[in-house]
């Protein structure tokens, strides 16, 4: 065996080895853990609350309005 074969064989193993991966990582029995791992850097975080989110984007339109008789607008 010379080292072209082993080149060879090493190529077929990385591609078969890759392909392998891929269809781990997309499996459709993956998706549920996969999105509970995603989802865990926000577990700690505390629940907002409707009225805080509805709140919020008011401000931001009278925020936009507060800048409208600026005289870079004109």
């Amino acid at each position: 065996m010379d080292i072209n074969t082993l080149r060879s064989l090493a190529t077929v193993f990385m591609a078969i080895a890759f392909f392998g991966v891929c269809w781990w990582a997309y499996s459709p029995k993956r998706k549920k853990g996969f999105d509970e791992a995603a989802n865990l850097p926000f577990a700690d975080e505390p629940q907002v609350q409707d009225s805080v989110i509805s709140s919020g984007s008011n401000n931001q339109s009278n925020h936009k309005n507060s800048h409208s008789n600026s005289p870079q607008a004109k």
